[in-house]
């Protein structure tokens, strides 16, 4: 992996070229608690992108991966996140770019759709609905969860999944703490509605965690949804069907 500054902190990625085709460059920003590699190249996003024709650039988050941990909460705020996600295209020298999210992914990425409009050729949001406006979608209790002795219950089911997610990861169980109680901000209406780039809403039917994706499409001027059957929040994002429905959305957006 490669690596730069982004404002003081270190920010890990990878910048794959396609291996045919116009090259045209998509960001992709990873969920809470996982990093490029599980969110994406596991997934087959990066092989399925760059095989059709576009140049993958996906960092790991602040207090991910191999990227810098910190451990303030006010660190992780999702438009401080955003601003590394536009400081990578600077580095790069990007000038324009799909940017695609998954869950806090995509909540970071609409930050950057509103913030940079002008950098944002289109957005694709996976794994987030109405919740990036109406609550912030995860339960209390993962950041005590995270923060507990081995072998500590968890509050409830979720916090004990995403426990347990972060371990098989090898993930800063104290980072990620402060980054789930510094990065759940929400967009109001107003803002969302001002979001004009086109955009793609990705749940699966049994997603409890992102809220509706049509809601929140609806309060877009230049968005729509692609449904994903009986695939819930963990696995929507390496669904075939979610593949192949931004492989189709990409190549119909201008």
């Amino acid at each position: 992996m490669q690596s730069f500054d982004s404002d003081g902190v270190s920010i890990a990625f990878v910048d794959v070229p396609a291996t045919g085709g116009s090259g045209d460059p998509i960001l992709l920003i990873h969920g809470f608690a996982s990093n490029h590699a599980v969110n994406w190249v596991n997934t087959l996003w990066v092989k399925t992108l760059t095989q059709a024709g576009h140049r993958v650039v996906a960092l790991d988050n602040r207090g991910h991966g191999e990227s810098q941990k910190l451990y303030d909460p006010d660190a992780y705020g999702s438009d401080i996140m955003a601003g590394d996600a536009r400081r990578l295209l600077d580095h790069l020298s990007i000038e324009r770019a799909d940017v695609m999210g998954y869950s806090m992914g995509a909540r970071i990425a609409a930050y950057l759709a509103l913030d940079e409009s002008s950098r944002v050729r289109s957005l694709l949001l996976g794994g987030l609905g109405l919740h990036l406006v109406e609550g912030k979608g995860l339960p209390s209790g993962i950041s005590e969860a995270l923060e507990a002795p081995p072998g500590t219950p968890a509050p409830n089911p979720t916090a004990a999944a995403f426990r347990t997610f972060a371990e098989q990861t090898r993930s800063d169980l104290r980072a990620l703490a402060a980054c789930m109680r510094g990065s759940r901000q929400t967009l109001s209406r107003a803002e969302v509605s001002q979001i004009e780039v086109p955009t793609l809403v990705t749940v699966g039917s049994l997603d409890t965690v992102a809220g509706s994706g049509l809601a929140l499409a609806a309060l877009m001027p230049n968005a729509k949804t692609l449904d994903l059957p009986n695939r819930d929040h963990s696995t929507a994002v390496g669904d075939k069907g979610h593949r192949q429905g931004v492989l189709a959305f990409l190549a119909e957006r201008p």
